[in-house]
């Protein structure tokens, strides 16, 4: 087990940090790569969970940029306080183990857990796009763009049929494709190519795009499935 406030790392590589954005580097070969830059961690272990403790499951609980404590409320000041570190965490995730923990209340968890990581999944909120229509929201067709059709271009068309909805009458099923709300959901991009880890400023450079805004969350860990080399 790890000495508290030490650099440690969990069963799985896993940490929190923020979208910085893109730009794009060069390959041993000399070909352009286009890569997202998250500023991750450095993130503080606030609690360990075990089997045979009171909470009955392993897991580990990060916690993620500090707040002052003015803006934090007493029981988060007083759940990091358990842990040593009297500064309290703006966000907090938890991750289930298979095992029993090996890492202590109180350790930190930075990018260098990655080094060995080829892959990873990226969980975040995607950018949020208020009441959009059918054709942008599921890609409809529209309706024709002559032949009589005034005013209804982008319209879904008909929604009420009978044939589509046989024994439930000419009511509308639950899940219906229609215009509402886009966006500003929890998305997750998998098996993404870890390119870079660059320990002394914390961040690792992620080949492609990851979900949400700049300056959005992200919860970055090891990939889940298993994706060969091509």
């Amino acid at each position: 087990m790890s000495e508290t406030g030490s650099p440690s790392s969990i069963a799985i590589a896993a940490i929190l940090g923020r979208k910085v954005g893109m730009t794009r580097i060069y390959d041993e070969k000399g070909a352009v790569v286009p890569v997202t830059v998250v500023q991750a961690g450095p993130c503080v272990v606030t609690q360990v969970k075990t089997s045979d403790g009171r909470d009955g499951y392993n897991a580990v609980q990060l916690g993620f940029e500090d707040v002052r404590t003015q803006r934090a409320s007493k029981p988060i000041i007083g759940h990091c306080q358990k842990t040593g570190n009297t500064t309290p965490k703006k966000f907090f995730r938890e991750i289930r183990l298979d095992d029993k923990p090996t890492v202590a209340t109180g350790a930190t968890v930075d990018v260098s857990q990655f080094d060995a990581i080829k892959f990873v999944d990226v969980v975040g909120t995607s950018k949020g796009k208020g009441f959009q229509g059918v054709m942008k929201r599921w890609n409809f067709g529209g309706q024709p763009g002559s032949h009589g059709t005034e005013r209804k271009h982008r319209s879904p068309g008909s929604i009420g049929g009978g044939q589509g909805t046989r024994g439930h009458g000419r009511g509308i099923k639950k899940g219906k494709k229609m215009a509402g709300h886009l966006g500003d959901e929890r998305v997750t991009a998998r098996n993404l190519r870890l390119v870079g880890v660059d320990k002394s400023k914390h961040l690792l450079l992620i080949k492609g795009t990851v979900p949400g805004a700049n300056g959005g969350l992200l919860f970055v860990r090891s990939s889940k499935t298993i994706k060969h080399e091509a």
